[in-house]
């Protein structure tokens, strides 16, 4: 039996976007077409509704910023989330509670809290929305410090194709605090999430072609073009997503955007290629 070929083209479905200073995919979209500016005051961090109250209020950023995104993208889509497998990603996890926990473990180990150190994990937010949403099937924590949306966005992509499933892609990171700025440099609040689609349905809202790269020079994300996108740019490791987010909210300008390479290793990179939907 010939081993069945993956399919290069996929579908993209319900963009979501968080930062507050673009709450929502609406505001950033706008905003990086040039049409309207940055929120001011900023927002204050999402409270997503999948948790109960008691757990929106003492979940961390992290899983607020990751739960806010995903329920947007599955509203966005049309899904039911308790079908749908869902790939997480972060490049650093919960760098306050990290910074927490070393520190309290360095003065005094004895007051270490439980909740805390159990929110600190990578698949704390995946554990949460699987649970808040009652999702059965498949999901995934992935981690790969800058290349980390990349790697997740390839994680999601090679599932839906080998599986012919709708699989839901969610990215998000926050700031460095204490030490551990000397280590990394992550500046705010920032989260993103589609869902990735076997097949064109009425909520698709772009096609995706995707192919490895073994060199060439394209595995740097393309330099942002609205004045939004470059004040975003270097907010955190999850800014890596802008440059396919920016090009999803500028897809009707006018002839085929750029092809996106995503870093995935020091000799590999994701190479993409949206097209617009045509009836």
């Amino acid at each position: 039996m010939k081993p069945t070929p993956v399919p290069p083209t996929l579908y993209i479905e319900g963009p979501a976007f968080w930062t507050p200073t673009l709450p929502g995919w609406d505001a950033a979209r706008a905003a990086f077409r040039g049409e309207g500016g940055l929120a001011d005051p900023p927002a204050k961090r999402p409270s997503p509704q999948v948790l109960a109250p008691a757990e929106r209020r003492r979940a961390p950023d992290t899983v607020a910023l990751a739960l806010e995104v995903a329920a947007a993208s599955m509203a966005g889509s049309g899904r039911n989330a308790a079908d749908v497998p869902c790939v997480f990603v972060s490049a650093h996890g919960d760098l306050s509670i990290n910074d927490y926990m070393c520190s309290t473990l360095a003065t005094d180990p004895t007051v270490l809290s439980p909740t805390r150190f159990h929110n600190s994990v990578h698949n704390a937010a995946v554990g949460y929305w699987t649970i808040g949403t009652g999702c059965m099937a498949a999901s995934n924590s992935v981690s790969a410090y800058e290349n980390s949306f990349a790697a997740g966005l390839l994680e999601a992509a090679v599932q839906c194709a080998a599986d012919r499933s709708p699989v839901l892609l969610v990215g998000y990171d926050t700031p460095t605090v204490g030490p551990l700025t000397s280590v990394t440099d992550s500046q705010g609040l920032l989260a993103v999430a589609l869902v990735i689609a076997p097949e064109r349905t009425a909520r698709s809202v772009a096609a995706l072609d995707w192919s490895m790269d073994d060199g060439g020079g394209d595995g740097n994300p393309p330099a942002p073009l609205s004045e939004a996108a470059k004040t975003l740019a270097h907010i955190n490791p999850m800014a890596h997503a802008l440059g396919l987010f920016e090009a999803l909210a500028r897809l009707d300008e006018g002839g085929p955007p750029p092809p996106i390479g995503l870093p995935l290793s020091s000799t590999l990179s994701l190479r993409l290629q949206l097209r617009p939907i045509r009836d």
